[in-house]
């Protein structure tokens, strides 16, 4: 009977609910593709990778969702923010899968900047016409039994606090960079909770507007699980939002020539509470001090000999959550704080 009934749901396009909420990071070669999978089979994406190269970043995602989740729709797809490497590859993932509901912002900042921005801008009307929903901070996905609450859009955040800890002293030695007018601090960030698990993923969003998430305060409190920001290029992670959030665990979505820089390889691992650094990509123009364990890394070569391999986060309803390499099956299991 169980069997008959698993049929009916597949056919009907309805998995079953499941134990674990699943965070699959997925390979589009430097840029950004999150897939989020809720325990009520809710499925969300921020970001589809870069255009070209024969769709290979929306075959990728689809193949993850279709394969791996089993299944053949997105419910909602959130722009992190407007750059070719998020959402260049989102008409050819669009032209291959139905998405229910587009996420964003607000309207890109960097309109009449160039062509290429204006062509973005363009692409993306044509693909979310009718479907598209402007959210700012506080706001939450109507999932069902999942919290997903986005935290940062348009150079702005939370309110308060979600936990209050005082004043941060690595505010102290903080330092700010150049000002970002474009895309990049525009970018939507949001987190999840299950039990005592968090996880948080800000996009691209840069040094500066980093530190307004920390200092004076800490608006996130300790994070359990880390999406580091930007790929993990240097004009993000400023030392007083690592210290303020206190990684337990972090995922570097990162290609190998783009992201994984060394200064933010060496401040994560510094970090006290960090168990595991995670990356997407062997950065090969690091040497092999700068790059996490290769057993944690999921593709290791050039562009040209890469396999697309993805990373997967387990979160049991309790916050305990597990880590899989589909290269090589190794699995790390990690207690929440």
């Amino acid at each position: 009977m169980m069997r008959f009934v698993l049929a009916l749901l597949l056919a009907a396009g309805m998995a079953p609910a499941k134990d674990t909420l699943d965070i699959y990071w997925i390979d589009v070669e430097g840029g950004a593709a999150t897939l989020i999978v809720t325990p009520d089979n809710e499925t969300i994406l921020m970001d589809a990778g870069w255009p070209g190269f024969d769709d290979r970043d929306p075959k990728r995602i689809v193949s993850v969702l279709e394969n791996e989740v089993g299944k053949k729709k997105l419910d909602y797809f959130i722009v992190s923010h407007f750059h070719r490497d998020h959402v260049g590859g989102l008409p050819g993932l669009a032209a291959l899968i139905p998405i229910e509901k587009f996420i964003d912002h607000g309207d890109s900042v960097e309109i009449g900047w160039n062509e290429r921005a204006d062509t973005l801008w363009k692409s993306y009307l044509a693909v979310a016409e009718g479907k598209r929903m402007q959210i700012s901070p506080g706001d939450r996905l109507p999932l069902k039994n999942t919290e997903f609450t986005f935290v940062a859009a348009r150079s702005r955040f939370i309110e308060r606090p979600l936990v209050d800890r005082g004043p941060n002293p690595a505010c102290r030695d903080a330092s700010a960079k150049a000002a970002d007018r474009g895309e990049n601090g525009k970018s939507v960030g949001f987190m999840i909770r299950i039990g005592k698990f968090e996880f948080l993923d800000l996009g691209d969003l840069s040094w500066n507007f980093e530190l307004e998430t920390a200092c004076p305060v800490n608006l996130f409190g300790e994070i359990d699980l880390y999406q580091v920001t930007h790929h993990g290029m240097h004009m993000s992670g400023p030392p007083a939002h690592i210290a303020a959030i206190q990684p337990l665990v972090a995922v570097m979505n990162n290609g190998p020539r783009k992201g994984g820089r060394p200064e933010t390889y060496e401040l994560l691992t510094a970090t006290p509470s960090l168990e595991d650094l995670w990356q997407v990509h062997r950065a090969v123009e690091s040497d092999a001090g700068r790059n996490t364990d290769e057993r944690l890394t999921a593709n290791l070569g050039e562009t040209d000999q890469c396999k697309g391999h993805w990373l997967k986060a387990a979160v049991r309803p309790d916050g305990g959550f597990s880590i899989l390499n589909s290269r090589n099956g190794v699995s790390r299991s990690y207690n929440p704080r």
